[in-house]
């Protein structure tokens, strides 16, 4: 994801309510108007369900 920081994430993630699941997120970010890249990765998660921000976070940037 290169270009893209945690703080881009958390601000495309603003307003998200937890748990959420990925396609939950992702409307959120579309939402805030987040970059195609940030939704693709949404997107593309592996684990259904987050607790946390700091969850989506980890999922998001672990593949860096």
């Amino acid at each position: 994801m290169a270009g893209v920081s945690p703080t881009d994430l958390q601000k495309a993630l603003s307003g998200a309510d937890y748990p959420a699941d990925r396609e939950q997120l992702k409307k959120v970010a579309e939402d805030n108007h987040a970059s195609k890249e940030i939704t693709d990765r949404i997107s593309h998660l592996g684990k259904k369900e987050f607790q946390n921000p700091a969850e989506v976070s980890r999922a998001v940037f672990r593949d860096e």
